[in-house]
């Protein structure tokens, strides 16, 4: 019985020994539209789920109430986590330097929003939100100065 194994094994390291190198992936979108099209929109869900906004009435709380509304955050912060990874593909990363440690930093803030969410906890979900923000903000201060808001002193709008 032990060695009917063996003509299995064999044939599944022989499938991997063609000689022929891994597919690559395949950017679809360059760097602005993938922003725009995918990350934006899911950092915007993201922080959008949880907060506060003052009014003249008073203060207005929001979180996620209902199975839908945890179930959208969620999806965004696997959209976050994962567009760290597109940020490190062949063809849009600007160096193997610190292009790549922000990009990494994307992953770890999406999977710490994740967290928060799994854990249905609204104060960690606003916490993480501000972590996702620190990302972007700190590597558009090395990559995209033009796009950070000019109240954002790293920005130079703001001084």
């Amino acid at each position: 019985m032990k060695n009917s194994r063996l003509p299995l094994l064999a044939l599944w390291v022989a499938a991997g020994c063609t000689g022929e190198a891994p597919e690559r992936p395949i950017p679809v979108a360059d760097m602005q539209k993938l922003m725009v099209a995918v990350l934006e929109p899911a950092a915007e869900a993201y922080w959008d789920g949880v907060g506060e906004v003052l009014t003249e009435e008073g203060v207005h709380q929001f979180r996620p109430l209902t199975e839908e509304d945890w179930t959208s955050l969620r999806n965004a912060a696997f959209v976050l986590a994962e567009s760290g990874n597109l940020l490190m593909m062949d063809g849009r990363a600007r160096d193997r330097g610190d292009w790549m440690a922000h990009s990494r930093t994307m992953v770890e803030t999406g999977r710490l929003a994740l967290d928060a969410v799994d854990r249905r906890n609204a104060d960690a979900v606003f916490d993480a939100g501000a972590e996702v923000y620190y990302a972007c903000r700190d590597c558009h201060a090395r990559y995209a100065t033009e796009t950070l808001r000019p109240s954002d002193p790293r920005g130079g709008g703001g001084r």
